[in-house]
């Protein structure tokens, strides 16, 4: 058998496992290999890519929860409140607050607008929050804010390829995949790296968003999908025993063996087989580690899993837990669609924001109380850290009327689990919300990427990876630890 004859077989010959490539973790194969290793370093003397690996100082967490919030939220609707702003709306933007901003922003300079919002301070920090988050409110004083993010691009694809990989550009790794190479995996039968949503299709911007760019194809995102069985192929053909199933995982593996011999230095191909080996694992360990049949009513209802407006949110949120649980090193989490005048729409509200904001709050809110409720209770918070984020924010003036556009000068997102200060507020935007007010408390994609490698024991500076010549690191040439957000 010709290598070439050889390697076709092998890829067709899975019995359903080639087919769980889940996503990403496997060179060549749309991904798999999460655990590309444990038979590789005993079978062919190739050191493990995902074993455990030491961090470079003691870690203030063991896990990421990443919740992006895709579309873009206006966070002067959700936390920065601006009475500046409401009595200022409908006029004219005064030309200083415009200062360093150029004018030709996507749907032009419409008139100052302030939604009709009811806000209140909470929590011994007193923070702001607006009616659209009641839950959520309540946990103010374990949240720390960054009311002073900035971005570069005001395009979705542009901005949110830039907040997962640090870079304008396909072909960087995600913030998830330097975090698997530099730490590995705490539990070789699960992917290490694990990206969820509740929708029927890939998130905005797709997989580039968790690929491993110019790392090893190991290192990049799984993907799960919504609903009951989140991982595709996961169980055997209907026809096909285990015993036949762990007899063609057997021969691949021999053959492999005796191809090695004549091709040491194939390592693409043990990635291959080393990625059934662990497909095959996960199909007895990962249905029940997504399997919210085990979970309380108790528990799906603080997860808002028993109303409908936020049930496949909860879902998604109360499976990160349970791959929290379980050792996962990072979980990214892209929030879904919902019905808004008639269209499938995310947070991208330039019409009808009331009413968009009003269903996408309303379809995370309690979920993600409901998450640091339950990471608490378990205490899982204090090895857990939870990331609200966004590509940009949104504009206080109008567009439409009754929306805004996009706003990548000034925005809020926070941070909250071991390590953060909690109850504390980073910078702060002008009175109107539009810039950041004071530009050198600015936190750029960068710094917000090195604060959490920090946060998981990594130096940005030394995380690195040679490629064409040239040392890289995740945050490229940028970044710094906002230290003020570390308690």
């Amino acid at each position: 058998m010709n290598n070439k004859s050889r390697r076709d077989f092998l890829i067709k010959s899975g019995y359903g496992l080639g087919g769980l490539a889940l996503g990403g973790m496997l060179p060549g194969l749309n991904g798999f290999s999460s655990a590309m290793a444990s038979e590789l370093a005993a079978g062919a003397g190739i050191v493990d890519p995902l074993a455990p690996k030491a961090p470079h100082f003691n870690p203030k967490v063991k896990s990421v929860i990443w919740l992006h919030m895709d579309g873009a939220p206006s966070t002067i609707d959700l936390y920065d409140y601006k009475p500046q702003l409401v009595k200022m709306h409908g006029q004219d933007i005064p030309k200083s607050f415009m200062a360093g901003i150029k004018e030709g922003v996507r749907g032009g300079t419409g008139k100052l607008f302030a939604t009709n919002r009811t806000w209140k301070q909470h929590g011994d920090s007193g923070a702001w929050f607006s009616d659209f988050l009641p839950n959520l409110a309540q946990h103010a004083d374990e949240l720390a804010f960054i009311k002073s993010s900035v971005t570069i691009g005001a395009t979705h694809n542009i901005s949110i390829l830039k907040l997962n990989t640090g870079d304008l550009n396909p072909g960087r790794p995600s913030l998830g995949a330097w975090i698997k190479y530099a730490l590995g995996t705490a539990n070789p039968d699960l992917p290490a790296y694990v990206v969820l949503y509740n929708d029927k299709k890939e998130p905005t911007g797709g997989s580039i968003n968790w690929s491993s760019g110019f790392l090893p194809a190991v290192y990049q995102g799984t993907a799960f999908r919504q609903g009951e069985s989140p991982i595709l192929y996961l169980e055997r053909p209907e026809l096909t025993s285990a015993s036949e199933q762990r007899s063609t995982l057997d021969l691949l593996k021999r053959l492999n063996q005796l191809e090695d011999a004549k091709y040491p230095g194939d390592t693409e191909l043990e990635a291959r087989l080393q990625a059934y080996e662990l497909a095959d694992r996960m199909q007895r360990t990962a249905p029940e580690a997504v399997d919210l049949k085990k979970e309380s009513e108790a528990t799906k209802a603080l997860y808002g899993i028993n109303d409908e407006g936020s049930k496949s949110y909860g879902e998604v949120l109360l499976r990160a837990r349970r791959l929290v649980e379980r050792g996962v090193r990072f979980i990214q989490v892209v929030s879904g669609p919902q019905e808004v005048a008639g269209d499938q729409r995310n947070w991208d509200g330039h019409t009808n924001l009331e009413e968009n904001h009003k269903k996408h709050s309303y379809a995370v809110d309690k979920p993600i109380a409901g998450l640091l409720t339950d990471l608490k209770a378990k205490g899982l918070l204090d090895t857990t850290l939870v990331v609200w984020t966004s590509e940009f924010g949104r504009t206080s003036y109008g567009q439409s009327g009754n929306g805004r556009d996009h706003n990548p000068w000034g925005y809020t997102q926070w941070l909250a689990g071991g390590g953060v200060k909690a109850g504390y507020t980073h910078g702060g935007t002008d009175e109107i919300g539009l810039q950041v007010a004071d530009k050198s408390t600015a936190v750029d994609t960068y710094d917000l990427h090195a604060t959490v490698l920090h946060l998981m024991g990594l130096d940005h500076l030394k995380t690195t990876y040679f490629h064409n010549g040239r040392s890289e690191r995740p945050t490229v040439v940028y970044g710094k630890v906002i230290k003020e957000l570390i308690a």
